[in-house]
């Protein structure tokens, strides 16, 4: 199977740098987020925003939610952490590592296989469609499938599609969401799996199949302050809750609580 593991190896230790290089933590001024990959073309939309508001500086470093998590138990100075899936989060909250008064599950989402350039829709992904073959002697782009949450839900629906036996020798397997994303929309990849917004934000690449969400286990975003919790990560966490907020969510494919 290939592994893309340089590129992991290289954001994470750029995370740990940053750590150490900054303070303790963010200042009264600043909002340091530990966000998933994802999130980054709608939190990138939404943060001006709330410095214009807020007066406060919003510093946002993006990578797998399994890296930032790390990065947190090992004291990197997050202020807000927004993970892709709850199993992270759920490990933080067990280590006292985030504040449990403040989480919520902010969003969710889908998983879509993508093609770059003209290719044939195949609908819903089913059991006999022979994504082999449409591979074509090339690679499925994926997230780390043991590690990071759009690989290991990917996963899960190859396998219950009875799918990942077929394919699993042609996995090239990324750092992160966006980085499969990436292989897509340059070529290197014929095919990928990837979140829907992934997909919403990138020109090069099409839908080409979606995956039910009764093949995978739920794809929910929880957000939470880290310990102790800061005025300012409570504030641009209520700020990601505005209605201006969950526009951009939307508007990027993202699945809204309750919608």
């Amino acid at each position: 199977m290939l592994l893309l593991r340089a590129r992991s190896v290289l954001i994470a230790a750029l995370v740990l740098v940053g750590s150490l290089q900054g303070p303790l933590r963010a200042d009264a001024e600043g909002v340091l987020v530990f966000a998933a990959a994802s999130l980054k073309t709608a939190l990138d939309e939404i943060a001006p925003a709330f410095e214009q508001q807020s007066g406060q500086e919003v510093t946002i470093s993006y990578a797998a939610s399994s890296v930032l998590a790390r990065q947190i138990q090992l004291g990197a100075p997050a202020d807000l952490f927004i993970s892709a899936n709850a199993d992270w989060m759920d490990v933080l909250q067990e280590q006292g590592l985030i504040d449990e008064a403040s989480r919520v599950d902010l969003l969710g989402n889908g998983l879509v296989l993508i093609a770059g350039g003209d290719a044939i829709t195949i609908g819903e992904m089913r059991p006999d469609v022979d994504l082999q073959a449409a591979l074509d002697g090339g690679h499925l782009a994926m997230a780390l499938v043991d590690a990071v949450p759009a690989g290991i839900y990917g996963k899960a629906a190859l396998q219950s599609l009875g799918q990942w036996s077929r394919v699993q020798n042609q996995v090239a397997q990324t750092d992160n969401v966006r980085a499969a994303l990436a292989l897509v929309a340059t070529g290197a990849a014929p095919l990928g799996i990837v979140y829907r917004s992934d997909a919403a934000v990138e020109d090069r690449v099409q839908v080409v199949a979606t995956f039910s969400p009764d093949l995978h286990p739920p794809i929910i975003y929880p957000a939470a302050a880290t310990v102790p919790a800061s005025a300012g990560a409570k504030a641009f966490l209520a700020h990601l809750n505005s209605e201006a907020a969950r526009v951009v969510f939307a508007e990027q494919g993202f699945a809204l609580p309750g919608g």
